[in-house]
């Protein structure tokens, strides 16, 4: 039941019995710091030995862009802050974990969207509702990961609830059987006891929960620096230097992006008219992204007067974060990516919704050149260790234009922001492929007829090619462990099939090698594409080109600079 007495303090002694809006942004706070000290470590807690872990990295800039959208919300309301806090996390979700953390505190929102404050009792109900929308986010799910935490933490607290039971008795619950539900991770998967590890995604939820903790009893505690060290995300170091001084001419414009809360108060949400919004930023700039996601407005303009821009903007809302850069001065990646962006940008915005259009995830100039001459309308820098959020997606649907849009994730661990992105945008239908390599995907989209092909006929061609092809990877090993009846020590390089081990070497030529036979073994195989990485060497790709056409004359094989990171040979046999 919710709690609606507005005159009930949120904040108070031991006795705390009800969490408002100021205690729990406080809170927010406490938690994304805490998974910040130890995001490295969630970092490590991977089950494959080799130098990919991101879900400490994709979990703080989870939470952490949920804080960014509460900052400068000045309100005890608790629905009002939970609403901000799970808008910001949805749109910032990286990678699967970050996106489960996402949907658990959508559902804990939904459960508290009648309460100014909340006593354990209706606290504990909302939490259970974030379990029971993280679950129901993935299509499969598995006992033994962040799921299994979350919900055993929040059963165990409840139960334990009584009549004298306060906000602090709560999460002290809360956070201990946490802490035990983590542990025991490895009893209940297999893979986990086998690496070594607990799970990552459920070490991440308990640090953010343990910071909850912290930040509710006072207990904060510093940095190694001795202070509170900012969110790193999204927030560059200052420029020493700039190339706009005193004698500059304005020519570029300002890139102006913002997020902007719909107000009752000042429109009708409802009919919000977003196409008006469109012509008007039409008439005052251009590269214009623009769409709605709830009764958020999500705006990306290039104008001269982003002054013009925002003051039309605020009859409708208040603005939940504005980002304005001069863009003479304004630092980017560069490359065909940015590129391709630019491109479908400007092509887009004087033009009818073209048929079918396409937006990838990869990395690697080679890599990215090869999607580009295939068709791809954006490419989102990225991968593993670099997993794009829900919001960049959303930025690349808009910006494509299309009435159906085909989508390559290319990764498993960016499936799940893929799909909850398209879930999300209404403007086009969104077709997500399962893709989890940038090879698979490559194979995908080279089957499309992009410009005469209808969606549902290239939706089926891409699905076809993508049964056809396996796909592989190189990589260090970076600790000891035997996994799958497979030795591996520190250094060796290792070669996996899908999610299987099932190579290592102490050589990495004979690892590539013993994998690449391995794969071009199997039934039906016969053509093999290496794509090299920034770590390959010329002198090595060379001797493994040479070699494995002379082991395997019957078969094609080719080489690729791909020039991806992290991975020194991406390996796809169809």
């Amino acid at each position: 039941m919710a709690t609606k007495n507005r005159k009930k303090k949120s904040e108070g002694g031991l006795n705390l019995k009800y969490l408002g809006g100021l205690l729990l942004k406080k809170m927010v706070k406490g938690g994304a710091k805490e998974l910040r000290t130890n995001a490295d470590e969630v970092n490590k807690l991977n089950v494959f030995p080799v130098p990919d872990g991101d879900t400490g990295d994709n979990m703080r800039m989870t939470i952490e862009s949920g804080l960014t959208a509460i900052e400068n919300i000045d309100s005890d309301d608790l629905a009002e802050i939970m609403k901000a806090l799970s808008h910001g996390m949805l749109l910032g979700a990286r990678g699967n974990s970050g996106v489960i953390l996402s949907q658990f505190f959508a559902g804990t929102s939904k459960g508290l969207e009648a309460s100014h404050t909340a006593d354990p009792v209706v606290f504990g109900h909302a939490l259970e509702m974030g379990v029971q929308q993280a679950y129901s986010s993935v299509v499969t799910p598995t006992e033994g990961t962040i799921l299994t935490v979350a919900r055993e933490a929040v059963e165990y607290a409840n139960s334990r609830l009584t009549a004298k039971s306060t906000i602090r008795t709560f999460f002290a619950d809360l956070v201990s059987e946490m802490q035990r539900s983590l542990d025991r991770t490895p009893e209940i998967l297999a893979v986990l006891k086998e690496a070594g590890v607990v799970d990552s995604g459920g070490a991440g939820l308990f640090y953010i929960m343990d910071g909850f903790n912290r930040a509710l009893n006072g207990k904060e505690e510093p940095d190694a620096a001795g202070t509170v060290k900012e969110a790193a995300a999204g927030k560059p170091a200052a420029p020493t230097s700039f190339a706009f001084d005193k004698d500059s001419v304005m020519t570029y414009g300002y890139c102006t992006e913002f997020l902007l809360q719909l107000q009752t108060a000042k429109t009708d949400i409802d009919r919000f008219d977003l196409d008006a919004l469109k012509a008007f930023l039409g008439e005052h700039g251009d590269s214009i992204v623009a769409f709605t996601v709830d009764s958020i407005v999500k705006v990306h303009v290039h104008t001269f007067t982003p002054e013009l821009v925002l003051g039309h903007c605020r009859k409708f809302g208040e603005f939940l974060t504005v980002k304005i850069e001069n863009m003479s001065v304004q630092h980017t990646e560069g490359g065909i990516a940015e590129e391709a962006k630019q491109k479908a940008l400007d092509s887009a915005q004087n033009t009818s919704k073209k048929p079918c259009g396409v937006v990838a995830v990869c990395n690697g100039t080679g890599i990215e050149s090869l999607y580009a001459d295939l068709g791809t309308d954006i490419i989102i820098r990225g991968g593993q260790t670099h997993n794009p959020s829900t919001n960049e997606f959303l930025e690349a649907f808009a910006a494509v234009n299309a009435e159906h849009i085909f989508v390559f994730p290319n990764n498993g661990n960016i499936l799940m922001a893929a799909q909850q992105a398209a879930e999300m945008y209404k403007d086009a239908t969104v077709h997500v492929l399962p893709t989890k390599s940038v090879g698979t995907g490559y194979v995908a989209l080279s089957s499309a007829d992009l410009v005469s092909g209808s969606s549902e006929e290239n939706l089926t061609a891409m699905e076809e090619a993508m049964n056809r092809v396996t796909a592989g990877y190189i990589s260090p090993a970076i600790r000891d462990t035997e996994m799958n009846g497979i030795t591996i020590h520190t250094g060796d390089t290792i070669g996996i099939i899908e999610k299987e081990i099932v190579v290592s070497e102490a050589n990495r030529r004979a690892a590539v090698l013993a994998l690449a036979d391995r794969m071009l073994a199997m039934p039906d195989k016969f053509m093999l594409t290496v794509f090299c990485g920034l770590d390959a060497d010329e002198e090595e790709r060379a001797e493994l080109e040479e070699e494995l056409k002379k082991e395997h004359s019957d078969a094609e094989i080719y080489f690729i600079d791909g020039g991806q990171e992290i991975y020194p040979y991406l390996v796809v046999c169809e």
